[in-house]
């Protein structure tokens, strides 16, 4: 059954067999509160105008119900401002409550959610860290054999394959263990990759009816699951940029939002550049995701030079000169554009040129699985 609300959200809801009132709720609730970036009484808002459209609920177990296994289950918690905690020590009667906000544990569930839904359907194998492809000393074992050569580690002899080797060779009359007879396993070095996650939340994100941010605030919140859980050697860093560029923790993902910025994609690629510099990682890689045109840049004064007409050959010129610069330091920048207009995607095929990166142009639908299968490939390939 799908479910529409005023704001264009549209929601497809799946009841399991065994589902508890709470849990059917609580699905929905995920969902609208990542739209909400975080904002628990709106979220509850919405929910209650679906439970009258679409009776959710029941005099057995009602939206207060939900709201309180909530607070009991640790997901949200009231949060009291100085006034009120105030009033209600000099016996005040206040409004009720508090402030609702999500926690740490909610947080936590919506990456994971994110990446179940985004990556869920994509087979998944290995032990968690990528090969590079070159085989010697390294840190995994592979299963296969070789003889043994000056300078492998004794660690990697493998003993029972060496023994056989010493049998056959001598016999088991006069057994001995030579040099000739040790055998190895061979090993494959583990990649560690540092991505920087680049997130356009300047106006065009949300402009035309179209929630854009919300897509790639899941992606985002997915690939740091991903990272975090199954490759813990790698670094995600998350930037935002509108005017301006700044980091974000994981945590706050779900509560980006954006905000009445123009695009400074220039600064975007700075902070992204200097935030790898510090990565002692061979490879380093920026995912970028946008949907529109560069059209502002940060002037040495600290005044803003802003262009939203067309494509503005100073703040292009600016971004080709960001590529060349991360493709000297050997930073591969991967587009993801979100917008199909021919001039902006001519505009990412010379900016993709002079990096030397890739570039995908997409809509929305597949954005995830696009990221997640390039982040795998990127990190199969042989360090340089």
């Amino acid at each position: 059954m799908a479910m529409n609300t005023r704001k264009g959200f549209r929601f497809t809801t799946y009841e399991a067999p065994d589902q508890t009132p709470f849990e059917k709720l609580f699905e929905i609730f995920q969902e609208l509160v990542t739209h909400t970036s975080g904002d628990v009484e709106e979220a509850l808002d919405w929910l209650r105008e679906l439970d009258k459209e679409y009776e959710l609920t029941d005099d057995d177990y009602t939206i207060d119900d939900f709201v309180e296994d909530l607070k009991a289950k640790g997901f949200i918690r009231e949060e009291f401002d100085d006034d009120a905690e105030q009033g209600e020590s000099d016996g005040e009667e206040g409004d009720g409550g508090g402030n609702l906000s999500i926690t740490a544990k909610l947080e936590r569930m919506l990456r994971q959610r994110a990446l179940d839904q985004i990556f869920g359907k994509l087979k998944r194998s290995g032990s968690g860290n990528h090969k590079t492809g070159k085989s010697g000393r390294g840190d995994e074992h592979t299963g296969e054999f070789r003889e043994y050569r000056f300078g492998d580690s004794l660690e990697h002899i493998s003993m029972t394959e060496s023994l056989k080797n010493a049998q056959i060779n001598h016999g088991l009359d006069s057994f001995s263990l030579s040099e000739d007879d040790l055998v190895v396993e061979d090993t494959q070095y583990k990649a560690q990759m540092s991505t920087v996650l680049m997130i356009d939340i300047s106006h065009s994100m949300i402009l035309y009816g179209e929630d854009r941010i919300t897509p790639a605030k899941k992606v985002a919140m997915a690939l740091a699951e991903l990272i975090t859980t199954r490759y813990p050697k790698d670094t995600l860093d998350i930037l935002v940029f509108g005017n301006d560029a700044w980091p974000i923790p994981i945590k706050d993902l779900p509560y980006l939002k954006v905000g009445p910025y123009h695009t400074n994609t220039v600064a975007g690629l700075q902070l992204a550049m200097d935030m790898l510099r510090r990565k002692r990682n061979t490879n380093k890689q920026i995912f970028m995701i946008t949907d529109g045109k560069p059209s502002c840049l940060r002037l040495s004064n600290g005044d803003y030079y802003k262009n939203s007409v067309g494509l503005d050959d100073h703040i292009v010129e600016k971004c080709y000169a960001m590529a060349q610069q991360a493709r000297k330091l050997h930073i591969p920048i991967t587009t993801f554009m979100i917008a199909q207009d021919p001039y902006l995607m001519q505009f990412v095929r010379q900016f993709t040129q002079a990096n030397k990166g890739k570039a995908f142009y997409t809509g929305l639908k597949g954005l995830g699985e696009m990221i997640f299968e390039d982040y795998e490939q990127n990190r199969r390939k042989r360090i340089k």
